[in-house]
């Protein structure tokens, strides 16, 4: 899936807003590759209807966001953030998944036949995913794998795979009831290439699998644990890796997931409980995230729902990313170690100390005994100026004008996974916005305006990118950027350098 950076105008302004599709929720999270660990609040979950069991892939289609579940129940998004109910597809079943390939949706969806373990898996294509669109017409394409309830394997939970190194189609299948099984599937077409090929087993213990491609080595992502219990459920999410589409695939203890092997990608945590149906969602520049369901979100009334995460990779293996939550940060530039402040005069915490007669003819600088308390923002910003202020990046000293506090906005729409955040001077209500002539400033307040809400995304390496979802002049995105130690700007986002990327550390 291509990013998309939906732009329009806002009248009598002279800006121009940008929704850049990006996406970032668990329990306590630790930066990876060596970062410094912070401190998250429990899922900020997706805003609108995100009620779903064993959601598909999810795919885009003029603008908007789909994703179907079990029982024919289908979710549409504008934004990624806030969800509805969409319309069932012709054909109804368990788990299905979905991809986009030459002119067609190709959506795949199995059903137990008399009961488990007969099974078949059924396709259905579609031009158009849009129910008001004259082309829109699921057309049957016929069964792709199946199950005759005595081999030891449930035809159950399809997950197709276009593999990016030959452009071949294949399709992985099966549930508790036996092997994982994988088959290839003909580009052109969506249906078996050969009904006949017998199916190659490549996991076992495990349901609601898919494959995914990255660096050399092919990912087999699986649901373990028991499902359909609400917040009793047990789903947890494993991967295994291998250097073939065909396996064998093992896990970072040298077992193979045939023999029930099988690293944890994402358990529950939080408030949420048995995540499982991984669906990967490519952004472009670097940036992947992911789909899937819980079985139980205590928020929700326990009601299964949808959630995005950010994707993360650390020694060649996938890890769950966090979304971003409120809090107050230090936003610390990975290039230069500096961080983003206030452009105001700083004040020493504690005071600023005298030199005292000891220690020789130059003297030293006194000490003093307990504990120095943080600065009080309301007494130490008394000496800033009142209206706009600029930004600068420094070494940090815990001042006041170095600390912010990120907070999600309520009712300012969101972008795919996230509301949009504010980011103020931690105490006040000093808002980073972005000018007409697309630079930074802090305003005195925040009035809700495009100019003052920003996309946070977590990256592949766990460090941060922020993004303002206004710009002027210009409909390339744009990330805050640290130039040199001491200034920062605005610049195209380069995800092959680390000028534009950052740690949210706990001050």
């Amino acid at each position: 899936m291509r990013p998309i950076h939906y732009a329009w105008s806002i009248p009598d302004t002279g800006y121009r807003l940008f929704a850049a599709r990006l996406l970032l929720s668990d329990g306590y999270a630790m930066l990876l590759m060596g970062l410094v660990a912070i401190c998250v609040s429990p899922v900020f979950g997706l805003d609108g209807h995100v009620q779903i069991h064993d959601p598909s892939t999810i795919v885009q289609c003029d603008g908007r966001y789909y994703t179907y579940g079990t029982g024919g129940s289908c979710l549409v998004s504008d934004d990624g953030w806030t969800w509805r109910r969409g319309v069932a597809p012709s054909r109804r079943g368990m788990a299905p998944d979905i991809i986009y390939l030459g002119d067609r949706y190709r959506l795949y969806v199995a059903a137990n036949i008399g009961g488990q373990p007969k099974a078949a898996i059924n396709m259905v294509s579609n031009k158009t995913l849009d129910p008001n669109s004259p082309d829109y017409k699921w057309e049957e394409g016929g069964v792709v794998a199946s199950s005759d309830g005595i081999e030891f394997c449930n035809a159950i939970d399809p997950g197709v795979f276009l593999d990016p190194t030959d452009g071949r189609l294949w399709l992985v299948y099966g549930s508790y009831f036996g092997y994982i099984r994988l088959v290839e599937l003909d580009v052109n077409t969506g249906q078996r290439i050969d009904p006949n090929d017998k199916p190659v087993n490549i996991a076992i213990n495990c349901e609601a699998s898919t494959l995914i491609y990255r660096d050399g080595w092919y990912y087999l992502l699986a649901t373990h644990g028991s499902c359909c219990r609400g917040a009793d459920s047990g789903y947890n999410i494993r991967v295994g890796r291998a250097r073939r589409v065909t396996g064998p695939f093992i896990d970072h203890m040298g077992i193979d997931m045939l023999q029930g092997g099988g690293k944890l990608f994402v358990g529950s945590g939080g408030r949420v409980i048995g995540p499982g149906h991984f669906g990967l969602i490519q952004l472009g520049d670097g940036v992947q995230k992911f789909s899937c369901h819980y079985e139980a979100d205590l928020d929700r009334g326990g009601a299964s729902v949808l959630d995005i995460r950010p994707l993360l990779w650390t020694d060649g293996w996938p890890i769950a990313g966090e979304n971003a939550t409120a809090g107050t940060h230090q936003i610390q530039s990975v290039r230069t170690g500096t961080n983003l402040e206030l452009a105001v005069e700083g004040v020493p915490v504690g005071g600023r100390l005298s030199r005292g007669a000891r220690g020789g003819a130059g003297g030293v600088f006194g000490g003093r005994d307990g504990v120095i308390p943080p600065q009080d923002v309301a007494e130490v910003s008394k000496n800033w100026p009142s209206g706009e202020v600029g930004v600068r990046m420094a070494n940090y000293l815990c001042q006041a004008q170095q600390k912010w506090t990120l907070t999600p906005v309520s009712d300012a729409g969101g972008f795919l996974g996230s509301a949009f955040f504010k980011i103020t001077v931690a105490g006040t209500d000093r808002t980073l916005a972005v000018e007409q002539n697309g630079e930074l400033v802090v305003l005195p307040a925040f009035t809700g305006g495009f100019e003052q809400l920003w996309c946070l995304d977590q990256l592949a390496d766990g460090t941060w990118r922020i993004m303002p979802t206004l710009a002027s002049n210009t409909e390339e995105p744009l990330a805050l950027s640290a130039v040199g130690s001491s200034f920062a700007t605005l610049a195209r986002y380069d995800p092959a350098g680390d000028k534009q990327r950052w740690l949210l550390k706990t001050p």
